[in-house]
């Protein structure tokens, strides 16, 4: 059984934070760099952006893992470090300047960045807001920490859980940063984990690599998959509990304790996506294959005509019949139900692909809350499946409109 706790990633036995403002930003009252620190080292995993078009972090934390093990991960905010000539050379020095802060190796640094692309960097500030980093590092920064990854997110997103493992409580942490250009493929979206829990690096990775399957890539705020996006979690051990090293009871607890956290920061993302005024959840059932389920799922997520309609509260079924329709699923449209479900209700608005009478006033209010969702029955089989985003609305254009500027 799992359970919410405070702390966030320092929740977990051994984990200290930090966040402070250097100077990437403008804005001396918003913190732009971030600490997360083991103290013991820790088996580590990451996932990261399909995009072909890479932020050089992600260069940097793919050789520092190769060999599994990591015990700090530093992020910037302001600044992606993507496109830039010499941003393998920032992101190495980054974790060099860390590690002699830290009195650790460079290659146990996870490097991260996120911000604005192709825009020219400067170690300095960083290098000059390393120590006060450093210094402020406490069981109680993660909320710190959380604060300095934000771009345009509106709030802070961090949580942690309890859970037990042959006898042994521990814990699952994290914080995550991601508001626009998310539409992930393992957008800007970072998320950082830590547990105190004991497992092998490649138990880690495979717990890690399956999550996102079904979590973080099943988020879509505006269809753009990210540079930068990248999951990473640390794996101390100082819980105690025998270390999982293969399937079984163990990895099944961890599993359940990792997908608690992750689908809580998937509907974090997706309901502070950039002026979006409405969380959007798509249920769906009756797929003759998970990946039909997956595909129709997030192709209804990802349509603006279904998100425009949601952020007008306006009942327009047909948009989601469509966005069904052109998915790729192999789906018999003809078996179609459509029902939208808030805190006000439920209303069915279609079955057996065709609409059925229902009231629009009725449609409205349950449109109008803050949370909908949309359910949608297939009738062809036993797999499910869900996706997240939000609605779009005037606010996102406004936002992307100048976001550089």
């Amino acid at each position: 059984m799992n359970h919410t706790i405070t702390g966030g990633v320092c929740a977990a036995k051994g984990f200290l934070a930090s966040g402070v403002h250097c100077g990437i930003r403008k804005n001396k009252d918003k913190k732009d760099l971030g600490l997360i620190y083991s103290t013991v080292p820790a088996h580590a995993a990451a996932v990261y952006t399909s995009n072909l078009v890479k932020g050089a972090p992600l260069t940097v934390t793919k050789e520092h893992l190769q060999n599994g093990m990591a015990q700090a991960i530093i992020c910037n905010s302001g600044n992606a470090n993507t496109c830039n000539a010499n941003g393998i050379e920032i992101a190495r020095q980054m974790s060099e300047l860390l590690a002699q802060q830290l009195t650790i190796l460079p290659s146990d640094v996870i490097v991260a960045s996120t911000g604005v692309i192709g825009q020219p960097m400067d170690i300095a500030p960083i290098a000059a807001g390393i120590p006060p980093l450093a210094e402020s590092l406490s069981e109680c920064g993660s909320d710190s920490a959380a604060a300095a990854i934000m771009t345009t997110d509106t709030e802070k997103k961090e949580i942690a859980v309890t859970f037990t493992l042959g006898g042994k409580t521990c814990t699952l942490g994290g914080i995550a940063k991601g508001s626009g250009m998310i539409h992930p493929n393992m957008a800007t979206m970072l998320v950082f984990l830590t547990t105190d829990a004991a497992i092998s690096g490649a138990m880690l990775q495979k717990a890690l690599s399956t999550d996102v399957q079904s979590t973080f890539n099943m988020v879509s705020v505006d269809g753009d998959t990210s540079t930068n996006d990248m999951v990473a979690i640390l794996a101390n051990g100082m819980a105690g509990n025998e270390e999982i090293t293969a399937e079984g009871p163990d990895f099944t607890a961890f599993m359940e304790a990792l997908n608690t956290v992750t689908v809580w920061l998937c509907r974090k993302l997706a309901g502070d996506g950039e002026g979006a005024s409405k969380l959007l959840e798509c249920k769906v059932t009756g797929a003759a294959t998970e990946a039909a389920a997956k595909t129709v799922a997030k192709s209804i997520i990802c349509s603006s005509l279904t998100k425009a309609a949601m952020f007008g509260a306006d009942a327009n079924w047909g948009r989601v019949l469509c966005a069904i329709g052109y998915s790729g699923a192999d789906v018999d449209v003809n078996k179609v139900n459509v029902a939208f479900r808030s805190p006000k209700g439920t209303v069915t608005v279609c079955e057996n692909g065709a609409g059925v009478f229902f009231s629009e006033e009725e449609a409205k209010t349950i449109l109008l809350e803050k949370e909908i969702d949309i359910l949608v029955e297939l009738q062809s089989g036993p797999y499910a499946a869900t996706a997240w985003g939000c609605d779009l609305t005037y606010d996102y254009v406004k936002i992307n409109g100048d976001y550089r500027t």
